[in-house]
């Protein structure tokens, strides 16, 4: 587990470096609460957006794209909707995934 653990880590770091160099600015990684989790925050202009980062080896059926349940776009709304709430923010915000597999890194804007 510790492996898929550092694996996911590294996807979250390159997901960053990747939407970095796509003209967004970085926020915030590994927001917690107990009902959900946002693995990273950032900005697009005045945009704000909320990142689902999925990591999948290739072997993996339907890769990473495919991994997003319902139940997690559900946690990670209600986590999104918290953060807007605490942290006053007025803009409009997207959900975005990157989905990372050992092959390179796919970006979804709006994808929920």
């Amino acid at each position: 587990m510790a492996n898929t653990d550092n694996q996911g880590q590294i996807a979250e770091y390159k997901a960053r470096q990747y939407l970095e160099q796509q003209g967004l600015s970085f926020v915030e990684q590994n927001v917690r609460y107990r009902f959900g989790e946002i693995d990273i925050v950032m900005k697009d202009g005045k945009d704000w957006v909320f990142v689902e980062v999925k990591y999948r080896s290739p072997s993996r059926y339907g890769g990473a794209v495919n991994a997003l349940s319902s139940a997690q776009t559900q946690r990670i709304r209600k986590a999104a909707s918290h953060y807007i709430q605490i942290n006053r923010i007025d803009a409009i915000c997207r959900f975005d995934v990157i989905a990372a597999d050992p092959n390179g890194i796919q970006w979804i804007r709006d994808a929920f």
